[in-house]
C-alpha cells in the first residue's frame, strides 16, 4: 500500500504543477461524451489509451467486456451515462490477448467464472465455422476477440432505453473497438450502430 499512497502523492504534485486549478475544476462535475465498456485487464486503462484527461470517459469494466442484458451493474451504469450524463458514444472495447476470451475457447473449468464465460462461448458457437477455419490458435483467439466486441455492441443496441433514446431523436452511437497490447493501437471494427433497424424484429421496441 505504500506504493499506492506515494504514487498518489506524486501524481497530485505533478498534476498541480501543470495545472493549479485541475482538481478544483474536476470537482465541479463531469460531462463525458464517452461511455467505455472495457475489459478488467489491468493493461488496458481507458483514459491513457486515448490520451484524454479525467472527466472525459465514463467507465464500466468486466471480464472480456461483456454486455449481458441481465447484468444490473452494467445496466445501471449505461442508464446513468445515457439518461443523465448524456454521453454521445458508447465504446465496446475488447483487446487482443484477452484471457477471458481465451478461457472461453477452452474446455477447462475456471470455477465460478465458467458461468460468466458462457456468453463468449455463445459468440464462438455463432461463428464456429469461421473460427475453426483459422488454424493459428492466436489468430483464432484474436478473431473471437473482434467478433465478441461486435456482438456486445449488438447486445447494447437491444437494451430498451437505448432504443428509447433513438426514438426520441437523441444522437447516440455504439462502437465496437479492439485494442492491441502489442502496438498500443485502437482498431475500429467498422460495426457502429445508431439505430435499431438492423436488429431482428423480436429485439425491436416500436413504442415507449
Amino acid at each position: 500500500m505504500k506504493d499506492i499512497f506515494e504514487g498518489n502523492k506524486k501524481w497530485v504534485e505533478e498534476t498541480l504543477a501543470k495545472d493549479p486549478g485541475f482538481f478544483n475544476n474536476l470537482s465541479q462535475g463531469q460531462t463525458p461524451e464517452y461511455l467505455w465498456i472495457g475489459c478488467s485487464d489491468s493493461r488496458v486503462p481507458a483514459n491513457e489509451i486515448v490520451n484524454l484527461p479525467p472527466g472525459s470517459i465514463f467507465v464500466q469494466r468486466n471480464i472480456a467486456n461483456q454486455v449481458i442484458n441481465s447484468d444490473m451493474n452494467l445496466l445501471s451504469v449505461v442508464y446513468y451515462a445515457v439518461k443523465y450524463l448524456r454521453v454521445k458514444h458508447i465504446l465496446i472495447v475488447g483487446h487482443y490477448g484477452c484471457g477471458g476470451v481465451a478461457a472461453a475457447m477452452s474446455n477447462n473449468s475456471f470455477g465460478f467464472l465458467d458461468n460468466w464465460l458462457v456468453s463468449i462461448k455463445n459468440v464462438y458457437l455463432k461463428n464456429q465455422a469461421e473460427l475453426e477455419a483459422i488454424t493459428d490458435p492466436e489468430l483464432r483467439t484474436d478473431r473471437l476477440v473482434e467478433l465478441n466486441a461486435i456482438q456486445q455492441a449488438v447486445n447494447m443496441a437491444k437494451i430498451s432505453f437505448i432504443q428509447e433514446e433513438w426514438q426520441q431523436g437523441n444522437p447516440l452511437e455504439i462502437h465496437a473497438l479492439v485494442y492491441s497490447l502489442k502496438d498500443g493501437i485502437l482498431r475500429d471494427m467498422k460495426a457502429s450502430i445508431n439505430n435499431a433497424t438492423d436488429l431482428k424484429p423480436v429485439f425491436q421496441f416500436y413504442q415507449f
